[in-house]
């Protein structure tokens, strides 16, 4: 995949939002997303807002890479490590030991989703400012996901301090991950499909 000679601009655009305590509109291997740092209360506060979504409705973050995955969860089984390598779509993993992130984003029972992104405007961000992004569909709570940017709710596009221009143009069928759960035996459980 080819990405215009702005690529570079608007990673840089990005990371400076963020590094600063913003939230950011932007393309992920699934849908458009709304995304913070995942270490930044203030900032994941106002996701909730944006998105007028209860607070302790969990988010899930994106890194962009195993060793960055292993910072944030107390244990990887190898079957996971093999479903994210041979899954045919994106895929979220409920990890029940979350670490190193603030309660606002982990589950009561201390569990957290995650997802190793494959976009390469996610893995260049998270690889830059080495923290991972919350992640959450850019459209108000309850409302079906949106088909490609143009679609996305002005009020959402307002509310955010700045909009990746990458993929703006490439239309997408709203495509959730499939999302398992670790079970405390190894093994996991699908969750959705």
């Amino acid at each position: 995949m080819s990405y215009s000679p702005f690529f570079e601009d608007d990673v840089n655009r990005a990371v400076e939002v963020l590094q600063s305590g913003g939230v950011i509109l932007y393309p992920t291997d699934t849908i458009w997303g709304i995304g913070c740092k995942a270490n930044d209360i203030k900032a994941i506060s106002r996701i909730y807002t944006i998105k007028q979504r209860y607070e302790k409705k969990n988010l899930i973050i994106l890194v962009d890479s195993e060793e960055m995955l292993r910072k944030y969860v107390s244990e990887v089984p190898p079957v996971v490590l093999e479903l994210v390598k041979t899954y045919s779509k994106p895929l979220t993993i409920v990890y029940p030991k979350a670490r190193n992130l603030p309660s606002i984003i982990v589950a009561n029972d201390q569990s957290i989703a995650i997802r190793i992104v494959n976009h390469p405007f996610c893995i260049e961000v998270i690889s830059r400012i080495d923290v991972p992004l919350v992640s959450t569909s850019a459209n108000f709570s309850g409302e079906p996901a949106p088909a490609s940017f143009s679609t996305i709710s002005e009020d959402i596009k307002n509310a955010v301090d700045y909009i990746a221009m990458t993929d703006r143009d490439k239309l997408q069928k709203p495509a959730a991950s499939t999302i398992i759960r670790i079970l405390p035996d190894g093994n996991f459980e699908i969750l959705r499909d």
